[in-house]
């Protein structure tokens, strides 16, 4: 693909300083730019690679003030970040556009339909009654079972397993090998110390716009529905169990888990390798650090909880400051217990 500069200001609803006719084809880092690279500068720690950098164009904010002479040609936004980021989702969204039609082999039961400008990757897989909207995209080895619903513009990437009775709503993207709507984890202790497997029947809604990462996993419920609210953002590697609600635009980081039954309130951040226990409730507006253990509900909305186990922030801050000199501590109080 190529554009001119022209083309992409009016993208970015930004302005050319320079030549609008010049064409790029590419977008690059500012430090590795190259002729007929784009590239950004939101940092001011990168600015020394824009007086050295060789592509064609760099996106700046309106108030960016140089502090001596480039060769570069500067396209002006009301915030570089964002705009750069616009950019980003105009390629993908290009690019994904362009993939449509059906490749051999692959296979739709005849009771299933798929809508207009999809597309099915090989060896790719879809069960019976099957309704699936338009412009989405299936890749190769995905695997969806009976009975799934699936809105416009959904992407599902290679290997993900989508199973019967899903329902997933529009602008959703899952990444290769996320599992949704497996069994989930309910087993009753019984006399003989066995533990006897208890049907999980019901299924998982993922509404509009939600982003699902690699080898992540969702549960079907017990009965009733898991439920992942529209503008969800879930990383790699979590694990999502039965039953349990995610809040609208609540974002999850690596290697969490979340336990059957939980409700996640809107607009929260869930840190890299949280645990939550079953059956709680946390507050929307909620941020939850970095290997934090959640034992208990979170009924204050917009609280930052931290350590294991999780506690107020400010009130474990304060207790690090004292354990972790324990040791220093011990001693003085050793010597005071010497002193007659």
């Amino acid at each position: 693909m190529e554009f001119t500069l022209g083309q992409v200001a009016a993208i970015l609803q930004g302005k050319v300083e320079g030549d609008e006719t010049q064409k790029v084809f590419r977008l690059d880092k500012i430090q590795e730019g190259k002729d007929g690279g784009i590239s950004f500068l939101s940092n001011e720690k990168y600015q020394s690679y824009l007086y050295e950098t060789e592509a064609t164009a760099v996106i700046v904010s309106e108030g960016f003030k140089p502090s001596k002479a480039f060769k570069t040609t500067l396209i002006r936004v009301k915030d570089a970040y964002t705009g750069f980021t616009q950019l980003l989702e105009a390629y993908s969204q290009f690019t994904k556009a362009s993939i449509m039609g059906v490749q051999e082999p692959s296979f739709m039961d005849t009771s299933s339909s798929m809508g207009e400008n999809g597309f099915r990757g090989v060896f790719s897989h879809i069960g019976k009654d099957c309704k699936i909207g338009d412009g989405v995209k299936i890749h190769s080895q995905v695997f969806i079972g009976d009975r799934v619903k699936i809105g416009n513009n959904t992407i599902i990437h290679p290997g993900a397993k989508i199973c019967s009775d899903t329902i997933i709503g529009n602008n959703c993207e899952i990444h290769p090998g996320a599992a949704i709507g497996a069994d989930g984890f309910g087993f009753a202790p019984q006399e003989d110390q066995t533990y006897k497997a208890i049907p999980q029947i019901g299924n998982v809604i993922i509404e509009d716009n939600v982003n699902i990462g690699t080898n992540t996993t969702i549960d079907c419920a017990t009965m009733g529905s898991t439920i992942i609210k529209k503008g969800a953002k879930i990383d790699n590697l979590v694990q999502i169990a039965h039953n349990v609600i995610i809040g609208e635009n609540t974002v999850i980081a690596s290697q969490s888990g979340i336990s059957g039954s939980t409700e996640i309130g809107k607009n929260c951040v869930i840190a890299g390798q949280v645990g939550i226990i079953g059956h709680l409730k946390i507050a929307d507006n909620t941020t939850i650090g970095a290997k934090t253990g959640v034992i208990k509900s979170i009924k204050k909305a917009g609280d930052t909880v931290f350590g294991y186990i999780g506690m107020d922030m400010k009130g474990f801050l304060k207790s690090y400051s004292i354990f972790k000199n324990l040791d220093v501590l011990e001693n003085r109080l050793r010597e005071l217990e010497k002193k007659p």
